[in-house]
């Protein structure tokens, strides 16, 4: 100690500008620090989406989460503690791992048990979705679809289609699907009387479906000097045409699908709803996944630049709700948000 105050005291002129650069270096370094109400917590987590339609909770339970579960704890490393949840149709694994675990290890591991374990599922059960994340994954901006003239359908069109493709190449972010909205489907919605009728069942037209609603890939022909491709009209090009698919003869008399259903262009049944001002809207999450920093000010640019690009971007307005007052950028001198 001693030894520096004397070095001090030989070169004062070299202590008094390094204590001059400490005095401007400080504050810049303060001011240019990122700030981050959402830390960044290093636990690993694996989550599991096990899907069975029609399978009632406590069946999704007994007969595909639990032993699932029993499976991990034998198969898998370094779990420090699972959480399961059973839906109607949906049995939901999250997998938290010790902070030191090799998470591609791990991964590989639940991947594996989760294939063995198929054969012991309900028949006609399908592999599972695997999604790793962390548990800092917390929704840092929202984004809500409202237009003049636009409905549910044509929101969720441009949700999925135009808006979250862009989203989800923003480093730092991940766009789950929205809320809200219609997701279009093509329904066709069965006459019991003609039906009746015609003695006929819902299981005759959707045999008829089956047997000519098929992609056949058919491959080419060459003639002469070229080679064309071939295509066959065994599946219909326009909704409409599935109208005129043949169901089977009654009576001496050819029955099409229009004769005892409607087709129409409809939506599955809406599990949530999302109203902006009062009318219905739909809502997009981007979720932390990296750096929230360059994640807010890339997709608030994201977001704007999809405003100006064309007729559909413009008529819906995008409204960006801030959940983070104490974020600020590393490069940009003002809030992303």
């Amino acid at each position: 100690m001693i030894a520096l105050v004397r070095i001090a005291l030989s070169r004062p002129y070299t202590f008094v500008v390094l204590a001059l650069l400490l005095l401007i270096v400080g504050p810049l370094a303060a001011l240019r620090t990122p700030t981050d109400i959402f830390p960044d917590i290093r636990i690993p987590v694996i989550g599991v989406v096990w899907q069975y339609t029609g399978l009632p909770p406590d069946q999704m339970a007994g007969r595909v989460t639990t032993p699932f579960q029993r499976a991990l704890t034998t198969t898998v490393n370094d779990i420090e503690h699972i959480v399961a949840n059973s839906y109607n149709g949906f049995g939901i694994v999250k997998i938290f791992f010790q902070p030191n675990v090799d998470i591609r290890t791990a991964n590989a591991q639940v991947t594996a048990i989760s294939q063995t374990l198929l054969k012991q599922m309900p028949p006609g059960a399908t592999p599972p979705l695997i999604l790793n994340y962390s548990a800092s994954t917390v929704p840092i901006i929202q984004v809500a679809l409202s237009g003049e003239g636009l409905t549910e359908q044509n929101l969720a069109d441009i949700g999925i289609n135009q808006l979250r493709t862009p989203l989800v190449t923003v480093p730092g972010a991940a766009i789950p699907y929205p809320f809200g909205g219609k997701q279009r489907q093509v329904q066709i919605d069965l006459n019991p009387s003609a039906l009746q009728a015609r003695g006929l069942s819902g299981q005759d037209v959707s045999n008829a479906l089956a047997a000519q609603n098929l992609i056949t890939p058919v491959g080419t022909q060459k003639i002469g000097n070229f080679e064309y491709n071939i295509q066959l009209n065994n599946s219909p090009l326009k909704m409409e045409e599935l109208g005129d698919l043949p169901i089977k003869t009654v009576n001496g008399a050819m029955v099409y699908v229009r004769d005892v259903a409607s087709v129409r262009d409809g939506n599955p049944p809406q599990t949530n709803i999302v109203h902006v001002d009062g009318h219905r809207s739909v809502l997009m999450m981007v979720l932390k996944a990296g750096s929230i920093f360059d994640a807010g000010y890339h997709c608030r640019h994201q977001a704007e630049g999809h405003r100006r690009q064309g007729p559909a971007a413009r008529c819906a307005e995008d409204r960006i709700h801030r959940r983070s007052v104490a974020v600020r950028p590393r490069r940009h001198h003002r809030r992303c948000l």
